[in-house]
């Protein structure tokens, strides 16, 4: 089964040039993860401040922390 074309590998692959699959796309690639990788980070960080906010806004008195410091 062969992916770039090729159906021997005794040439040489100077003559040959890119012998992978996708070649030409790196660039696209790239852009896409860190597309990516940036917009998870953006959802992580929104989700995690949200969770925060919650919390926070369930014990403004401070009562609940005050217990749970006394049971401990």
């Amino acid at each position: 089964m062969s992916t770039n074309g090729m159906e021997s590998w005794a040439v040489d692959l100077k003559d040959v040039g890119a012998i992978y699959p996708f070649q030409g796309s790196e660039v696209a690639m790239v852009i896409i993860g860190l597309v990516f990788w940036i917009g998870w980070h953006v959802l992580q960080t929104r989700q995690e401040n949200a969770e925060i906010e919650a919390d926070m806004a369930a014990d403004r008195t401070g009562d609940e922390t005050r217990k749970a410091i006394d049971r401990h």
